[in-house]
């Protein structure tokens, strides 16, 4: 794998930022947090005309079948301009689709989301917030030609104007292995959905989506039936590097904004940013953020080529929850008691940025996760440390 940018990707990055710096000010990002849609649908549409929706898709669907890792270029670009749109939920939902789906489901499907016309979004979270098998307890019971939905998800981004959720629900009882789990894709406009919308730390649109009794019938099936947690993990796995991607665009935008102000802020006579305190914590949030970047693209090159990627998606998950904190921390820091008014634009970073931290498992659980693998691959040299040799004797 190389880690740099060819020149195909440069031009996608450099062209995406400049789209975005110019359909997507801050005005529109105030304006979309009291929107009740929203998100901007018009900015919707010119991203759908850029080919951005349909990048990853498969081009027998009306995609350009793009690697992922293109996918996360333009997903950090739409972090760093915060653009308040439906993207990341998605393309989770659609590459998912396109991943497991059947051809009757892909067809239905992915050409309406690659020209814009379809929302699509993903529900797993309930009460228990771990990304495992065991925390869904939403049930599809079989009954008569159909199966019958009920329980209860959160932190469903876009609920409201999705046309489509693909939901995993739990069809038979748990196993050791995670058998049991199925997913579902169901109409958002369903008889017995209901929508209650969540109050955020970043003012998006979360939704606790609640299923009672709603009925889908067996070709709403997207992978095996109760055994879908392959299909799900993997989704989880997508949703989770894209969110790096974001978190990493939206963490070097603020520090951008941070480093910007230090050399414009006098005090004592010089910049702010002469001061090798402040040098010193700005080489660190550079660092931070080149690692956070590192650690995001080789996950989702990994997962673009197929390979085994939960380790990595979980090494660049725990690394951004605490490293990007930190830049928006430490820019906060910078700017002073300003970097907190309501009228200057930092806020707005922040609160997403920590808001992302939080969502799709904890630095703890990542880190649990990768634990977990190098305990069950002794032999295999995971970190730079083989399992399979004694620790080397301390100095």
């Amino acid at each position: 794998m190389d880690v740099l940018l060819n020149e195909e990707e440069e031009m996608l990055k450099r062209s995406a930022r400049e789209v975005l710096e110019r359909e997507c000010p801050v005005s529109l990002v105030r304006a979309m947090e009291g929107d009740e849609k929203g998100y901007s649908p018009d900015l919707w549409r010119k991203m759908a005309d850029l080919g951005w929706l349909g990048m990853a898709l498969p081009e027998e669907y009306g995609g350009a079948g793009a690697p992922l890792t293109h996918l996360g270029l333009v997903m950090g670009e739409i972090g760093r301009a915060i653009a308040p749109v439906p993207f990341h939920c998605t393309m989770t939902a659609a590459l998912t689709i396109a991943r497991a789906g059947t051809p009757e489901q892909k067809q239905a499907i992915l050409p309406a989301v690659a020209r814009g016309e379809m929302i699509l979004t993903w529900a797993f979270q309930e009460a228990d917030p771990r990304l495992a098998p065991e925390a869904v307890q939403t049930q599809a019971v079989p009954e008569g030609d159909s199966f019958r939905l009920t329980g209860s998800k959160v932190f469903v981004d876009y609920a409201h104007v999705a046309r489509s959720c693909l939901v995993a629900a739990r069809t038979s009882p748990p196993s050791p292995e995670g058998e049991g789990l199925s997913l579902f894709l169901v109409p958002t406009t369903a008889p017995g959905i209901t929508l209650t919308p969540l109050v955020t730390l970043a003012r998006d649109r979360q939704f606790q989506v609640t299923f009672e009794g709603v009925r889908v019938p067996p070709s709403a099936l997207v992978g095996p039936l109760d055994r879908g947690w392959p299909v799900i993990s993997w989704m989880l796995d997508v949703a989770t590097a894209l969110l790096c991607a974001q978190m990493e665009g939206a963490a070097r935008k603020d520090a951008e904004m941070a480093w910007e102000y230090s050399k414009r802020r006098i005090a004592f006579g010089r910049p702010i940013g002469a001061f090798q305190a402040l040098q010193h914590l700005m080489a660190d949030m550079l660092i931070w953020l080149d690692g956070c970047q590192l650690l995001t693209y080789e996950a989702l090159w990994r997962l673009s080529e197929g390979l085994p990627a939960s380790v990595e998606v979980s090494q660049a998950k725990a690394f951004c929850n605490e490293k990007c904190q930190a830049v928006v921390r430490s820019s906060q820091q910078i700017h002073g008691g300003i970097g907190f008014i309501e009228e200057f634009p930092l806020h707005l970073w922040y609160r997403r940025v920590a808001a992302w931290t939080m969502r799709l498992g904890t630095t703890f659980e990542h880190r649990a996760r990768v634990a977990r693998a190098l305990l069950d691959r002794p032999g295999e040299v995971r970190l730079g440390v083989s399992l399979s040799e004694p620790a080397p004797t301390p100095l």
